[in-house]
């Protein structure tokens, strides 16, 4: 029940060879689990949103506030397709479903990493860079939330920047699991065939391309549960208006006046 599985070499040396496989159930149980606890509790127990401050003022607020630029979306768009083939050739022959997956798992990581790189060097020149990241506010605000869970005194949180806390921890998280395939799958592809590189199993020694399975395995696995709530959080009735913010690019002003503050995001017409 090791979450690392190990073979003998041939020079009787122990090495990691891959994530051990009961972890894809357990990545995927626990996904399941976070669902049916976070519906109980939002069904019986969470109170309702409570902000600091008078709601905002709706004049001059535009119909429809511009989320997601076109760029941002198809990326988004690329960066699921490339995850959802990724995990099904990975995980689908572990489960008995035996296919030729090798050449669309390499495919999908190419495209997964190109498409990550795009993301970083976009995000960097492009985008608003900081906005996916916490601040000082999201950090008070948690803990003013965390207090008033508890029954404690606190004031109410402030309204949302552009992105709310929970989706910027998100982030980072797929940040680092998409990074660690991307990485390690950039080692492990030169010990398959592709038209891009000359096969070489040699490149790294046993026991450095052994972690680097492992390190892959663990993230992918750990990528299962992530995909499952997040899908699960896209779909949610509470969270649609975000939902369609990534498919159409905007969100509706009622939903902007409720939950975001235009000194921390300012809205901006949608075209």
């Amino acid at each position: 029940m090791g979450i690392i599985e190990t073979a003998i070499s041939p020079w009787g040396q122990t090495v990691p060879i891959h994530a051990a496989f009961w972890l894809m159930w357990a990545s995927m149980i626990a996904g399941l689990v976070f669902l049916v606890v976070h519906a109980v509790w939002l069904k019986y127990f969470a109170k309702p949103e409570v902000f600091e401050g008078a709601p905002v003022n709706a004049a001059g607020v535009p119909e429809k506030i511009k989320r997601h630029s076109v760029t941002a979306r198809l990326f988004h768009l690329v960066q699921s397709i490339a995850m959802f083939v990724l995990l099904f050739t990975a995980f689908l022959p572990k489960a008995g479903v035996q296919f030729a997956w090798v050449q669309w798992h390499w495919i999908a990581g190419i495209v997964l990493a190109a498409s990550i790189l795009f993301h970083i060097i976009h995000a960097s020149f492009v985008m608003d860079f900081w906005a996916i990241w916490p601040d000082k506010i999201d950090i008070e605000d948690a803990i003013r939330r965390l207090k008033r869970f508890r029954g404690e005194s606190a004031p109410p949180p402030r309204r949302f920047a552009k992105y709310p806390l929970e989706n910027k921890m998100y982030h980072f998280a797929v940040l680092v699991t998409g990074l660690t395939v991307s990485i390690t799958g950039g080692f492990m592809i030169f010990r398959v065939r592709t038209p891009f590189f000359t096969r070489n199993p040699y490149i790294l020694a046993d026991m450095s391309i052994g972690m680097m399975y492992a390190l892959h395995g663990l993230a992918g696995i750990a990528l299962i549960g992530m995909i499952i709530i997040h899908v699960y959080f896209a779909l949610h009735p509470k969270k649609l208006p975000i939902s369609k913010g990534m498919f159409f690019g905007a969100i509706d002003k009622d939903h902007y006046i409720e939950h975001h503050d235009p000194a921390r995001w300012t809205a901006e017409a949608a075209d």
